[in-house]
């Protein structure tokens, strides 16, 4: 077949010349055929004006009306090519043979006009005619593709009862390969993947052999039912019957595809590797199927090994699967390199990569360069708007995605599901009630529903307060209705407003519904064991945890870590974090804070370190929960040096909570005064309640009363109009503590005329699991008489050990008033 296109450069011994010095007489060349000039003008993308010669033949026959029906045909014209057709039924010459058929039938697949089909299939079984293999191969394909694109109102879809793709391949008295492959794929296509692989099975034990492009049609039905047994075999049969279907690019891109579904990157950089020949296509198909299988590093580096080929023409698929695994690599600089090239190379680009581009930088934390990308588009579609869009409000700026979006509208594009679901996730970000509502309006108003829709809506009202909306969304749902998601976004929600124990009854109800926890939906409950006052719940919870295979997840080794941690069970949490295999920077961090909040600020530095040798970029929470553990342990050298690397080695801007750490770091080792004069260089970045709160803690402890009266005007300044209580407590006491009763007065006098009250204090304890909850003054608990009794008679027992209730705030002993 191959080498019937070669020219023919030796003659064969009949036609060789038996004396080469005499040239045989030149034959005049023969005038070009009415057919093969029509042709030639098709070819040469001319339809229109072949069609004018052909209406300049009084009587064509019908090899010409096939002829220019396929020029037609061949310049993407199937209307025109199916009036030429109308045009040809008119006429009383010409005969229809199968050439007419199948180029008709052609037409009517490439315009995917069902009825005109279907009007020809009527005509063909008028006609008598034969059972062409090439016409019934036609209507196969027909049939199969206008049926498959969009559903039609006189269809019938129940194809188990009315297959008219089936009915015509049953009717074919001989059905070669083509017609086998044109039934797997039509199976596939309709989701019917056991029905396709029966089907070549069938053909197989029929003897038929089967083409590269049987295949290429068969495998998709073995990735899209996770059947890897069948494409292990499968593929062997391809190897089995030679280089002809192993080299094949079609199979071979296939083949890789389907292995890259299945998960075995393995086995299809194996058949990547063994491919010769590689075309462009199947070098896409190896790095999406690395992409796909978040292989990032092997899909870069794959792609660099094609740039550096220079064998092939990169394509649009290239650019977009090297941007893809740029994003998740978050390699900016590496991204940056590739928006240079690709814009060396294309004068003009795609939407979709310009698109691609800027995901990329939003992903690399270079906002700003996506949306400078964004603002030099010429033209803009709506995933363009969508894009940017969820890039502000993935990066923090919830503000700038709202007024995006406004200004998306302006320029008339419309808001689908894609839009309000980063609308919905702004909304749950800035605990907006209004927009949240505005947006659940719009969704009723335009009939939208798409995916997780309930969920998001769920955690917008609970996280912007409106529990009882939330929990009303969610009953609507029919419990066999509600998908994981929306189950846990309505206990997260409960959580995180502090309903723990509607939390914990919703859990358990979705156990007896038979509703499999996962890993987010034990990071969600977690959270609700502290404020329970018991680490019974959380223990239980980890067992469930180790039961469901679920404790080793990144997430719930956090939350399981967070919970010990904060019960007071350290030893818990570090047993938790050393099994923890998948550890990231808010793994590292947790334990971090851990260590810190028991006072282990050595062990907290250690475990810093070794974070930084792992690899794991230390983030902005990272550093607040070092410099908290530097301060409690009293390390104010150490935390110092790591607060300076932030912003030189780590290029992390520090925030107010970061200062707020030094201040705490230096004021509890008695450097109150150079904490004052660090505070007071901030500037204006240091006005905020916690920085000079921390400060006022510090003059207290320490004895800087005349200090401490400027941090408490400078506090009280900052502070003027909040509802704050605590700081003008805590001057009070420092006044107490200086014996300076008038100014107590004046402290407490200002505080109930403003309205203030200071929070009472709450403690729990577990007994026979059971937790009991304590406040000052606290009269409600049943066993309140024996309580009371019981603190009368420590505290005489404790007077009478000589202690008094009111120690001296520097050296910690008995003050000589209370002598």
């Amino acid at each position: 077949m191959a080498t019937a296109a070669l020219p023919l450069l030796i003659r064969p011994p009949s036609l060789q010349c038996p004396h080469p010095t005499t040239l045989p007489p030149l034959t005049p060349p023969k005038a070009p055929t009415i057919r093969s000039r029509l042709s030639l003008l098709c070819r040469q993308g001319q339809p229109h004006q072949a069609l004018h010669l052909f209406d300049s033949i009084p009587r064509p026959t019908t090899v010409l009306w096939n002829t220019i029906i396929i020029g037609f045909i061949c310049n993407s014209l199937p209307i025109d090519a199916l009036l030429l057709y109308a045009r040809m039924r008119a006429s009383p010459s010409p005969k229809f043979d199968s050439y007419t058929f199948s180029s008709t039938l052609k037409a009517c697949s490439q315009s995917r006009s069902l009825k005109l089909g279907k009007a020809i299939h009527c005509h063909l079984l008028r006609s008598h005619f034969g059972s062409s293999r090439i016409v019934y191969n036609s209507l196969l394909n027909m049939y199969s593709t206008c049926l498959s694109e969009a559903p039609y109102p006189d269809v019938d879809y129940e194809f188990n009862n009315c297959d008219q793709v089936r009915r015509v391949f049953d009717t074919m008295r001989k059905r070669n390969v083509v017609a086998w492959n044109t039934m797997i794929s039509w199976y596939v296509k309709t989701e019917r993947l056991v029905e396709a692989f029966k089907m070549f099975r069938t053909m197989m034990r029929m003897g038929i052999r089967p083409s590269p492009v049987s295949f290429v049609n068969v495998f998709p039905a073995v990735w899209r039912m996770n059947d890897y047994d069948n494409a292990n075999v499968l593929y062997g049969l391809v190897v089995k019957l030679g280089s002809d279907y192993v080299d094949d690019l079609f199979v071979v891109s296939s083949a890789i595809f389907m292995y890259a579904e299945l998960g075995c990157v393995d086995f299809a950089r194996e058949i990547f590797d063994r491919c010769l020949e590689r075309n462009t296509e199947v070098w896409n198909t190896m790095i999406g199927g690395y992409v796909q299988n978040n292989c990032p590093i092997e899909a870069a580096d794959l792609f660099v090994q094609l740039m550096e080929s220079e064998q092939f023409v990169l394509d649009d698929v290239t650019f977009l699967s090297a941007l893809t695994a740029i994003s998740q690599l978050q390699w900016l600089e590496l991204g940056r390199q590739l928006h240079a090239y690709i814009l060396k190379r294309s004068t003009i680009l795609q939407i979709v990569i310009l698109n691609a581009i800027i995901v990329m930088y939003s992903r690399c934390g270079s906002i700003g360069t996506s949306f400078k990308v964004f603002s030099n588009m010429s033209e803009r579609d709506v995933v363009t708007w969508n894009t940017m869009v969820s890039a502000f409000v993935q990066n923090g700026l919830d503000d700038e995605g709202l007024m995006l979006v406004f200004e998306m509208q302006k320029q008339g594009f419309m808001v689908d599901s894609i839009t309000l679901t980063a609308l919905l996730s702004l909304a749950s970000n800035l605990r907006s009630q209004e927009i949240g509502k505005q947006a659940h309006a719009y969704l009723i108003r335009h009939g939208i529903r798409f995916e997780g829709m309930d969920s998001y809506l769920i955690d917008t009202y609970a996280k912007s307060g409106l529990i009882t909306t939330a929990q009303q969304l969610f009953e609507e749902n029919c419990d066999y209705d509600r998908d994981e998601a929306t189950w846990n976004a309505m206990l997260a929600g409960y959580v995180q407003n502090g309903l723990n124990e509607e939390g914990f009854a919703l859990f358990r109800k979705m156990i007896e519904q038979k509703v499999m926890p996962t890993a987010v939906t034990l990071a969600s409950i977690l959270p609700a064991c502290n404020p329970m006052g018991t680490i019974g719940l959380g223990k239980q919870i980890h067992c469930f945890a180790i039961r469901s295979f679920l404790n080793r997840n990144v997430f719930v080794g956090t939350a399981l870590l967070d919970m010990y941690s904060k019960s007071g069970a350290i030893t818990y949490a570090e047993n938790v974090f050393a099994e923890t295999l998948e550890k990231n920077s808010v793994t590292y961090t947790t334990m971090i804070l851990s260590y810190g909040q028991h006072g282990m600020g050595e062990r907290a530095l250690s475990l810093f370190h070794s974070m930084l040798e792992a690899g794991i970029k230390p983030d902005f929470v990272t550093f607040v929960a070092i410099l908290s553990a530097c301060s409690y342990a009293g390390l104010v050298d150490e935390g110092l040096r790591i607060f300076q690397s932030m912003e030189q080695e780590y290029k992390i801007q520090p925030s107010a909570e970061h200062y707020c750490c030094v201040a705490d770091m230096l004021g509890r080792v008695g450097r109150v005064v150079e904490a004052y004069e660090f505070v007071k260089g901030l500037g204006e970045d240091g006005n905020t309640l916690g920085i000079w709160g921390s400060l006022l803690g510090a003059c207290r402890i320490h004895g800087e009363f005349e200090l401490g009266k400027v941090v408490a005007n400078k506090l009280f300044e900052i502070e003027r109009g909040s509802s704050l209580t605590g700081y003008h407590v805590l001057l009070s006491n420092m006044y107490a503590a200086e014996g300076n009763w008038d100014n107590v007065d004046r402290v407490r006098k200002g505080m109930w005329q403003k309205g203030l009250m200071k929070e009472a204090g709450c403690s729990w304890v577990e007994v026979a699991g059971r937790v009991n909850c304590f406040m000052s003054r606290d009269h409600k608990h049943p066993q309140c008489a024996e309580i009371y009794q019981m603190l009368d008679e420590l505290a005489m027992e404790m007077k009478d050990a000589g202690y008094r209730p009111c120690l001296d705030l520097q050296t910690g002993e008995i003050s000589a008033s209370e002598e």
